[in-house]
């Protein structure tokens, strides 16, 4: 029996493993047999954002199905590694395990704490015992979004003491940037602004997170708004036979604050 025809495992991960191991061996499928850890990268970030769509919008099938595509490409990235003699999808399972496991000291061993809070200390002590020439700030990715970034930046300093201790200290810090963005605008060095800028988007995620709120989930929420408001101001053009391009800011802002109000009066 070819090995391309023999009968697949019924246990779930262990059927996943054979079919990328089908598709990634000799007579498996091109494209498959192609793809390497760098052209890997897009998918792998693109399957975690369809995971949050399928959590906000999907169904729980919808859910499981892009989970498993997820895990499609942990198992693609684990062969390759594989392939290399690095390692494989079972030495993955196993570090995260053990992780787990010692980072939990208080699930799996003797270790008393009160409250999520100590969980969190606790955490982080023992990373710190991991790597101990890391910086408090080490180990936060390169590729996060930058608003998720800052607020994983900020929360870190935070956790040793480097925080504010009043929300009206941020706001202050928010009208300090402000003004000095301002500034760069007059002189019209690109550079400048584009750091002055940078500056007031650090502050304006750090009173988020000072406020309990998650800066990248606000901006997202406020982008569907906007996408929403839009599109209803595209509608009331159409509506009214005229064409989007043509109407002029005078008259779009006009449907946009209709929109606006039929928001309101139907909320």
């Amino acid at each position: 029996m070819s090995p391309h025809t023999a009968p697949l495992p019924e246990r779930g991960i262990d059927r996943l493993l054979q079919v990328v191991d089908r598709l990634r061996g000799e007579g498996g499928c091109p494209w498959d047999r192609e793809q390497t850890l760098e052209t890997l990268k897009p998918y792998l970030v693109e399957e975690c954002y369809e995971v949050l769509d399928a959590l906000d919008d999907g169904t729980p099938e919808d859910h499981a199905e892009e989970l498993g595509d997820v895990l499609l490409q942990i198992a693609m990235h684990a062969r390759i590694r594989g392939e290399e003699g690095a390692f494989t999808f079972d030495d993955v399972a196993h570090r995260i395990a053990d992780k787990l496991i010692y980072r939990h000291p208080h699930v799996f061993g003797d270790v008393k704490v009160a409250d999520s809070a100590g969980v969190l200390a606790n955490w982080e002590q023992l990373k710190a015992k991991e790597k101990k020439d890391r910086s408090t700030l080490g180990g936060i990715p390169r590729h996060l979004p930058a608003l998720q970034k800052a607020e994983r930046l900020q929360s870190r300093a935070a956790r040793v003491g480097f925080d504010w201790d009043q929300v009206h200290d941020v706001v202050a810090k928010i009208d300090e940037e402000l003004a000095e963005t301002r500034e760069a605008m007059q002189t019209g060095d690109a550079e400048n602004l584009t750091e002055e800028l940078g500056d007031l988007l650090f502050a304006v995620v750090n009173l988020a997170r000072f406020s309990g709120i998650n800066a990248e989930e606000a901006l997202r929420q406020t982008c569907d708004k906007f996408i929403r408001r839009f599109e209803g101001v595209e509608q009331r053009v159409k509506d009214n036979g005229q064409v989007l391009h043509e109407c002029g800011l005078e008259v779009l802002d006009a449907h946009w604050n209709a929109v606006k109000a039929e928001e309101r009066t139907a909320g």
